[in-house]
């Protein structure tokens, strides 16, 4: 299952966030290159002092132990957000915000 889930989402092109359970840690913001038998290539960016360093590392499927990706992002306060002209009126974010009824 998770072998298929990996695998659409590297069709998709889409950047997801990686936990590997044998490190203990999450590659964050990587894209999923290539499947090849129980081993994803991964590339992603991490920031250091002064530099960005870009690395590609591949991974056993069996150390993989969470795969997540972004929805959306939408900015707080009272923005706002911008739309498409072609969005669907179905799939546009609205402002509900509860009318505060006083008296």
């Amino acid at each position: 299952m998770l072998h298929r889930k990996i695998y659409q989402l590297h069709c998709d092109g889409r950047e997801v966030w990686i936990f590997l359970r044998d490190q203990q840690r999450w590659l964050e913001r990587a894209r999923i290159l290539d499947i090849e038998g129980d081993l994803v290539t991964v590339r992603y960016e991490t920031e250091e002092e002064d530099e960005v360093c870009s690395w590609e590392e591949m991974i056993r499927l069996e150390s993989i132990g969470s795969v997540m990706q972004k929805l959306a992002t939408v900015p707080r306060g009272d923005v706002e957000p911008l739309v498409s002209e072609d969005c669907p009126e179905a799939e546009r974010i609205r402002n509900h915000y509860p009318e505060s009824n006083s008296d």
